[in-house]
């Protein structure tokens, strides 16, 4: 599945909402930045939710895809998934940014928008919990590592970048660690 014309569009959501607020994401306002008519923008995207969907959906498989490819090259089956979290989320930091960013753009304009990534995040949390180690690890590993990325895309207390690191480091060590 590509979406190379979602690229720009992504871009330009990710813009708008992080220097001006949720707010000010209209169709009219990605149109301006694009440089094309509203019209050409509706051909694609018929409203502002149909843009912050189409991005969730690119965002969200691209995050997958390195997920299960990351897995599946691991030459150690326990503890894989719950590791391929951790590097998928600190690997591709900007892919993950701006997945961040449309969640919370869906969030916060329509909750509804989040059913099909709840779907994903619920068989990525089915192959944590079945990774061979104590589910209830895995699961605080997975956890942390989302408290992580909550903290810096709210700008909540988040742990400078070496801090940030050790605590990516004690994580992988306590996968070694679980039984």
């Amino acid at each position: 599945m590509d979406f190379p014309f979602h690229d720009k569009y992504l871009s330009i959501l990710d813009l708008i909402v992080n220097e001006e607020g949720t707010e000010k994401l209209t169709l009219e306002a990605v149109a301006q930045k694009a440089g094309i008519s509203k019209g050409g923008l509706l051909y694609h995207f018929p409203t502002k939710d149909a843009l912050i969907l189409g991005v969730i959906e690119q965002l969200s498989h691209h995050f997958v895809e390195g997920f299960n490819k990351r897995a599946n090259e691991d030459h150690h089956s326990k503890g894989k998934w719950t590791r391929s979290y951790i590097e998928t989320s600190y690997f591709d930091e900007s892919d993950v940014n701006d997945l961040y960013t449309a969640l919370s753009t869906a969030h916060f304009t329509n909750p509804d928008m989040l059913q099909q990534l709840r779907l994903v995040y619920s068989e990525i949390q089915n192959k944590i919990e079945n990774d061979e180690i104590d589910p209830v690890r895995a699961t605080l590993v997975r956890l942390a590592i989302d408290g992580l990325w909550f903290a810096e895309m709210f700008g909540l207390a988040p742990p400078s970048a070496d801090l940030k690191q050790k605590v990516i480091e004690e994580l992988k060590a306590s996968i070694l660690e679980a039984k």
